[in-house]
């Protein structure tokens, strides 16, 4: 299919079009035009990859000196290779209809643990296991050490790329993890290495958010992509969390003590290498007084022990003379890591601040606060020059001294809070020192920057207000659209209240009242009665589920729910859960049907899609607000209010809403497919909370269908699933929710809309 996007010419690569892929591909290219970011919210299974796709490289192939690159974020590895997907399929149609090979290569960055085929290193299950021995394999001392003793092991694949590879390129084209694996092992060289060189000079990179939200990596990978570039970040829903947790530093009494016997051998191996070759010593040091940076082959063979990214201000000058000597610099560390431990000892919580807590340090024990902002930068020299055998051994040291960098750097945006005992262990007391991001947008600054246009797009982003206050940036466009249909073919319900007319709620006050849980448990009992395949089921918090299936086992609901399908229950050991959803899912294909009882914010609730029969039916359990009496989220939500006048309420209300509607929102994954999503509490029904719900939602979230009882909403579900199993076809969606080119023409995508809304009703 051949558009005209406002002048700008795209092939889109199937027969047919949503009328919400033209208005999506419209407001994209709005966004450019204008060199400015942009906020989308599409449905899911509406075609948002290939319609992203379409229209960026039609824009790079016609305006290639205004836009030159695409960097698509995204969250999973199967969503990355479902990008890479659409992306081949793509430069498959430019090519039969322009009968030529596009110019265009596309390349897939992942960890080594997703690209190693060294058949020694691939075998490791941890991916620090693999990054470790990896770095055993090509550091240059390894490798030094290897041209004078053939014994030393080195990774051929690498010595192969160092020697030919690394001045090549990649044919265009588009290559998954699975080809660069095949190329890689064709021509004997490192597939990782080969996907890092392709970033520089690939038109189109698909890689994890962390490679560029997380400056420990951005400053290795990313940092050479030219400002002339499009930067799109896929299911962004929680893109703020993303940010925080890249910026945050947490240490535990064991890191501590690993930290402490980390520099106990530093200091052995420091004492040797004076007695044996002191040359390597004194060489660095001397590099350490002239102020000069780490060199470039250090960060390109550890990414572990990468740097924060440091303010350009502190990079330019010299590490001060308290540091550079490798004895001073071990006694320094010591001397932070013993102030640590001290801190650790604590029998009430303390709160403090970056500029409290540098303060009180350099009462104590001397520290001033410029030597802590070298920590990272020094300790990576130090391991580099000492030839560390097995770095990840060190991994400890290196949180250490990524605390001391950080907090020397930010003083505002961040808090420090120790606390005598853990959440999940509150009372054994297992101290904990949280150095905590408060905001952000200090992660996703850069990048906005940086980038002509960032795109932040997913299928749950309502309140789409909400994200430019927290993110700190100012959309050029900001947009939901809504989901057209030939058919209701999602039905979304609030009940709240049983058939005996309490008010159900998960609301603390209510989590002891039995005739609740029982309410819960009769209308998960009356949905698996009549609902087809796989039915899930999302609760608040693990706690709660288990508090509540063990409510049901007495009541004898767990029995009743047995008779009519099998059930399954996620649980806080990803193993576990993996075993349980992949038996959840073999019970829908083989007719039986399951159940599936899991947690909003958890692994089923994110990365998981049920399509078609593995989710007919969806049952939000509660609204899921997050853990209100953590002084972390207290100290955020004081930030935000202060900071960028968000009420407490309104944050904490967006936060549960996003997550309800990423969750309801597994049962829909295309027009063809069809599911019930049921939000079950009374807090639902008000205006608060509905508006918002992602615009797709609202539209079929009628004024019958909310305040609903058990018996209310059975009926209903009912009557809407005999009208899903009538016949449907292509031709039934033809001229309403799927288009061809000669119909988008003649009525356009308003009036086409405007029909289907009227149909529907």
């Amino acid at each position: 299919m051949r558009l005209d996007i406002e002048g700008l010419i795209v092939l889109f690569p199937y027969e047919y079009i949503y009328p919400e892929q033209y208005s999506y591909m419209v407001e994209l290219k709005r966004a450019i035009d204008a060199k400015g970011h942009c906020l989308l919210e599409m449905p899911s299974g509406t075609g948002k990859t290939v319609s992203l796709l379409a229209l960026i490289v039609a824009y790079m192939r016609q305006y290639p000196s205004e836009l030159c690159k695409l960097v698509y974020c995204s969250r999973t590895v199967p969503e990355i290779e479902k990008v890479l997907e659409e992306l081949r399929r793509l430069l498959q149609y430019y090519e039969e209809q322009l009968k030529e090979k596009i110019p265009i290569t596309g390349v897939v960055l992942s960890s080594r643990k997703n690209l190693c085929i060294h058949k020694d290193v691939r075998q490791e299950k941890d991916g620090k296991i693999v990054d470790g021995r990896c770095h055993n394999l090509t550091a240059s001392h390894v490798r030094e050490r290897h041209l004078k003793d053939d014994s030393v092991p080195v990774c051929t694949y690498f010595e192969d790329f160092e020697d030919y590879g690394n001045e090549s390129y990649l044919e265009p084209g588009v290559y998954t993890l699975d080809d660069l694996k095949s190329y890689g092992a064709k021509k004997g060289w490192c597939p990782y290495f080969i996907a890092r060189h392709a970033v520089s000079y690939a038109n189109i990179v698909v890689y994890s958010y962390h490679y560029l939200l997380d400056p420990k990596i951005a400053e290795i990978v990313s940092k050479d992509i030219p400002k002339n570039s499009v930067v799109v970040f896929d299911e962004a829903h929680n893109i703020d969390n993303v940010c925080i947790d890249s910026m945050s530093v947490k240490i535990t009494k064991r890191i501590i003590e690993r930290a402490s016997a980390n520099l106990l051998d530093l200091a052995k191996t420091i004492r040797h290498m004076k007695e044996v070759g002191p040359r390597r010593l004194t060489e660095e040091y001397q590099r350490m007084v002239d102020g000069l940076r780490e060199t470039q082959q250090a960060r390109e063979t550890d990414m572990v022990l990468a740097n924060p990214v440091l303010p350009d201000q502190i990079l330019q000058e010299a590490i001060p003379g308290n540091i550079r000597d490798a004895e001073h610099f071990v006694g320094f560390l010591r001397r932070f890591v013993e102030y640590l431990k001290i801190r650790l000892r604590v029998q009430f919580v303390v709160q403090e601040s970056p500029a409290g807590f540098l303060k009180d340090i350099m009462q104590k024990v001397c520290i001033d606060r410029k030597p802590l902002r070298f920590a990272a930068e020094r300790l990576a020299s130090l391991l580099k020059t000492l030839e560390i055998a097995d770095q990840t051994d060190f991994s400890a040291l290196v949180v250490v001294s990524h605390l001391a960098t950080l907090v020397s750097t930010y003083t505002k945006g961040f808090i420090i809070i120790v606390e005598p005992f853990e959440d999940k262990t509150p009372n054994i007391p297992n101290p904990i020192l949280h150095f905590r991001c408060l905001d952000a947008s200090i992660a996703v600054k850069p990048i906005f920057d940086r980038f002509q246009t960032v795109v932040i797009t997913s299928g749950t982003l309502s309140p789409l207000d909400m994200y430019p206050k927290i993110l700190d940036f100012q959309p050029k466009v900001m947009t939901s659209f809504s989901m057209t249909l030939a058919r209701p073919c999602l039905l979304p319900m609030i009940v709240s209240k049983g058939n005996d007319q309490v008010a159900i709620s998960s609301k603390f006050e209510s989590r002891e009242d039995q005739s609740v849980v029982r309410n819960y448990g009769q209308l998960l009992v009356e949905i698996v009665k009549i609902v087809p395949d796989g039915v899930v089921c999302f609760f608040t918090s693990y706690l709660y589920l288990e508090s509540v299936v063990a409510a049901w086992y007495d009541q004898g609901i767990v029995t009743t729910l047995q008779r009519h399908k099998l059930l399954f229950i996620e649980t806080q050991d990803p193993a576990e859960t993996s075993l349980a959803l992949l038996n959840y899912i073999k019970a829908c294909e083989r007719g039986r049907g399951a159940i599936l009882l899991s947690v909003a914010r958890g692994k089923v609730s994110e990365g998981v899609d049920f399509d078609h029969h593995l989710g007919r039916a969806v049952v939000m359990i509660g609204i899921p607000y997050v853990y209100t009496q953590s002084r972390i989220l207290k100290a955020r939500l004081e930030y935000l209010r202060d900071t960028f006048q968000i009420r407490e309420n309104d944050f904490l209300t967006f936060d549960a809403m996003r997550h309800a509607a990423q969750c309801v929102g597994r049962a829909i994954r295309g027009k063809t497919d069809y599911g019930i999503m049921i939000f079950a509490d009374k807090r639902f029904s008000s205006e608060d909370k509905r508006s918002k719900l992602p615009r797709w939602i609202q539209e079929y979230l009628t004024d019958n269908l909310v305040n609903l009882s058990t018996e209310e909403s059975i009926q209903c579900a009912k009557r809407w699933l005999k009208q899903m199993a009538q016949p449907f076809t292509r031709e039934d969606q033809l001229g309403i929710s799927l288009l061809t080119l000669e119909q988008l023409q003649k009525e356009g995508v308003e009036n086409i809309q405007q029909k289907a809304r009227q149909k529907i009703k």
